[in-house]
């Protein structure tokens, strides 16, 4: 059996394979409520023979939506439609993932295909933004509030309420967007976090937040599911957050009950120029897998089956996430497993069309 295709199971969750749906915005929504798109667009990746099937980056809040067209959980009228999707997932054999996400400073921008540009609080669609302190992204955009206390236990309590609504709505798994310059992102990087109190400063108080925001998680989420965290594990920038930081906290998020390291990088500092190529951020989760003791997923233009199947062979990582593949093949996972010699089980739908 090809090791991208061996079972695993994290707590009391099992998963066919190694391969992950990453999350991935549809700007689709509106209000939050998911609706027919996200149906077919997660249920697609599912039939498709996917192990985990995410949301894409889910706001546990409006005003912590990338965009208006952003997926929410911050109303018990959002649970309905999730929970029906949800369901599909599990029919089909994947599980069920949900990124918990706050935007920031990177919120109340305009959809990518209507520019993408953040959109002022003056202007109709634009919302105030927050962030740790009053520092926009780039300099072109609106400054954002900094958060006070007040404002920091909302956050801690929406990520609560959010995660006590994944559980009604039947998902298995939940990931904490601590990346790509989203607000526990901004929280944890010293770019961006200028803070003077308990959460700003030395590292162990930019960590502060996202271990709130575990612990006030953990609280309501079963002890049996899965807790993953995905973090930018480096921010390809001398002074910023790195690779050893992202090891030193994998390690205390371990003890803080989360199950698996999400290893992404940048996207909190604008204009860095990072030398891509296949499989890139493959060495973050491989040295904080073998560094930290915990596991990891690896993620980052992994585009082929036999690529995919090295990385879980030599042990880089644990699962791998694909989002751009998955965007253009569905079936990405059947296909890998004919390439890869692997006979897996097709939807009965599907079985005439099965490689012979």
């Amino acid at each position: 059996m090809p090791h991208l295709f061996s079972p695993i199971k994290i707590k009391n969750t099992e998963f066919k394979n190694r391969l992950v749906v990453s999350p991935m915005c549809e700007y689709s929504s509106e209000d939050g409520f998911a609706n027919d798109w996200h149906l077919v667009h997660l249920g697609s990746r599912a039939v498709g023979g996917a192990g985990l099937v995410f949301t894409e980056a889910t706001a546990v809040s409006p005003e912590g939506r990338i965009s208006a067209g952003d997926l929410g959980i911050y109303k018990d009228d959002h649970i309905a439609k999730l929970k029906q999707i949800t369901g599909f997932i599990h029919q089909h054999g994947s599980v069920a993932g949900i990124q918990l996400a706050h935007a920031g400073r990177k919120a109340s921008h305009a959809k990518p295909w209507d520019g993408g540009a953040q959109i002022p609080s003056g202007q109709a669609g634009g919302w105030q933004t927050l962030a740790p302190g009053a520092l926009p992204f780039t300099e072109n955009e609106e400054a954002p509030i900094a958060l006070d206390n007040a404002g920091i236990e909302k956050v801690k309590a929406d990520f609560k309420s959010a995660a006590l609504r994944a559980v009604a709505a039947g998902f298995k798994v939940i990931e904490l967007h601590g990346a790509h310059g989203y607000l526990i992102n901004e929280f944890l990087s010293p770019f961006s976090n200028h803070r003077t109190d308990g959460y700003g400063g030395p590292f162990e108080n930019r960590i502060r937040l996202l271990l709130e925001i575990t612990g006030t998680v953990r609280e309501v989420w079963p002890e049996e599911n899965p807790l993953f965290v995905r973090i930018s594990a480096s921010e390809w920038t001398e002074g910023g957050w790195t690779a050893d930081d992202s090891v030193a906290s994998a390690k205390i998020l371990k003890n803080a009950g989360v199950d698996l390291i999400d290893c992404s990088s940048g996207g909190n500092i604008p204009n860095v120029k990072i030398q891509l190529k296949p499989g890139y951020q493959v060495e973050f989760a491989e040295k904080v897998k073998k560094e930290a003791g915990i596991l990891t997923g690896a993620v980052g233009l992994i585009t082929e089956a036999a690529q995919a199947d090295t990385i879980i062979r030599e042990g880089q990582a644990d699962l791998v996430f694909m989002a751009r593949e998955q965007l253009r093949d569905p079936y990405f996972p059947l296909r890998a497993a004919h390439q890869l010699g692997h006979d897996v089980k097709w939807p009965v739908q599907y079985e005439r069309a099965k490689w012979q």
